[in-house]
């Protein structure tokens, strides 16, 4: 629980559930109740918030209650934020009633995962956010795509929660409890995992891979746009994450069984890493974005198979105030990529960086980032961050450095300082979370490191051949142009998901034909 507290702190997801029955009982209050709930959830985080990080007592890494209180807090402002844009946004749609009644169902079962210090409700509240978030991403029932895609997340979810449920009764058989808190001691204090409970581990780690919309079970999240655009960002920015805060919850768990952490690091990096080549195909905003998600939760749920789980809880916070961001300033982006073209066009015309120094970029970044790691520790004691750590985080700052995102700080020497200053926050707010949540990173076997670098390499020197070079230079390269085009059809990996979803919840009327084969196309845009 929050700070080691009792009870408090279901305060949160009843505030959620009071303002949801109220609204459905009298719509016409249904905003102002919306309004009061999340108001009074932030205030009860924050308070929760600033006692456990005040707290003089270290926390033992079997409960983690800074990391609730953090998670909590985030929730709690993202379900703010996103609620008051939800009622300017959706001002005279109708359904508005149906619209707050599943949003604020779906923050009070979002909270009840982060604080319940119980394996059963956590599924329990897991599985009730995802079919209240399924009446949000039906929320226009005549888009036939809508409600196709909403069944493909319903099938998946489904079988996430029947993965769950075995992986619940194998636990409560092997060592009878379902805490949280005892099932982290017993995890950590036994030298090998009994079988049933390293079966339980993998139940777990496939359950969160098809609840972050890993491959190839990934295609729903990239399909959900017809969704209206706050339900996009509190999908992006809360509920996916939550796959990667059961992993640092369930840490001693998952550190003890290979085969959870190889299935882990094996999907994740490959998502992460195919679902970066699909994002740089991809045209319009949103689904750029969705790509990203996809990606960034490959990201997150291989760093909590290396053990990684500091850097993980620092991913979930940075992605879920990004992607809030992202997608409630979406509806800009025409405006300011027509000011950005106007700006370009009354400036000289930049030139293209050269391939070789885009090269050259990820060995300068990764003496940036290790020496800076040396610094900190000679510094205030940063706790040791592993050699694969300081490659993912060199190969990050590198794409950064040679993207277009940063092309505006000229000349290459001012780029190098401000994203090495980045880095420098970056490495302080992980000094901060390592020393509180207390989950020290485990040892990686040799191999699947090299891998995960060598896969992160790889992805990036595609980056820099894109940003560098451009599509039509691709065009020169037979195979080039082969990777272009898998990649912009997202390596044909939903197909099969779709097919079946079709075959297991068929979708009647021409309408819903015309959706079905559009998402089986491969040339459009998704």
């Amino acid at each position: 629980m929050i700070a080691g507290t009792s009870a408090w702190p279901w305060a949160i997801p009843g505030a959620y559930l009071v303002a949801a029955l109220h609204a459905a009982a009298r719509p016409s209050d249904r905003w102002r109740a919306l309004a009061a709930a999340t108001r009074v959830a932030l205030a009860l985080a924050g308070i929760g918030a600033i006692v456990a990080l005040a707290g003089v007592r270290k926390a033992p890494a079997s409960t983690i209650p800074d990391a609730e209180a953090l998670v909590a807090l985030l929730v709690a402002y993202l379900g703010w934020i996103i609620g008051d844009y939800a009622h300017r946004y959706l001002d005279g749609e109708p359904g508005q009633t149906r619209f707050v009644v599943a949003y604020l169902a779906t923050l009070a079962s979002v909270s009840a995962v982060v604080v319940t210090g119980d394996l059963a409700v956590l599924i329990l509240a897991w599985s009730a956010s995802s079919l209240s978030l399924h009446q949000l991403l039906t929320f226009y029932p005549d888009r036939p795509a809508a409600i196709i895609v909403a069944h493909k997340k319903f099938l998946a979810s489904r079988l996430a929660e029947v993965c769950l449920a075995g992986a619940a009764t194998l636990l409560y058989r092997q060592w009878r409890t379902l805490d949280l808190g005892a099932l982290a001691t017993l995890a950590g204090a036994t030298p090998a995992l009994p079988t049933p409970a390293a079966i339980a581990a993998a139940l777990i780690a496939i359950a969160v891979l098809l609840k972050c919309a890993q491959l190839p079970l990934h295609g729903w999240l990239i399909q959900v746009m017809e969704a209206p655009t706050p339900v996009s960002a509190l999908l992006h920015a809360g509920v996916v994450n939550l796959g990667g805060y059961v992993l640092i919850r369930l840490a001693p768990l998952i550190s003890a069984a290979p085969t959870a952490r190889a299935l882990l690091v094996g999907i994740g990096g490959l998502t992460a890493v195919l679902a970066g080549l699909v994002m740089l195909t991809r045209i319009t905003v949103k689904v750029r974005l969705a790509w990203s998600t996809c990606s960034q939760m490959g990201f997150m749920v291989m760093e909590c198979g290396l053990g990684l789980y500091d850097l993980a809880l620092l991913h979930l916070i940075a992605h879920a105030a990004y992607k809030a961001y992202s997608f409630l300033g979406a509806g800009g982006a025409v405006q300011d990529s027509l000011a950005r073209r106007m700006s370009a066009d009354a400036a000289p015309a930049a030139t293209a960086p050269a391939l070789a120094g885009a090269i050259l970029a990820w060995p300068i970044a990764w003496g940036v980032v290790a020496g800076s790691v040396r610094l900190w520790h000679a510094a205030v004691g940063l706790p040791p961050i592993p050699g694969i750590a300081t490659a993912l985080l060199a190969s990050g700052l590198a794409t950064l450095l040679w993207s277009r995102a940063s092309a505006t700080l000229r000349p290459f020497g001012i780029r190098l300082l401000a994203l090495a200053g980045a880095t420098q926050l970056y490495l302080l707010l992980h000094a901060v979370l390592s020393a509180r949540i207390g989950i020290t990173a485990t040892a990686v076997p040799a191999p699947l490191a090299d891998a995960v670098v060598a896969g992160f390499l790889a992805l990036y020197l595609a980056q820099a051949a894109l940003v560098t070079r451009g599509r039509q230079a691709l065009g020169r390269s037979a195979l080039a142009e082969r990777v272009y085009s898998w990649a912009y059809a997202g390596f044909y990996l939903d197909e099969r998901f779709t097919r079946w979803t079709f075959r297991l919840w068929p979708v009647r009327g021409d309408a819903p034909a015309t959706a079905r084969e559009r998402l089986l196309s491969n040339g459009s845009e998704r």
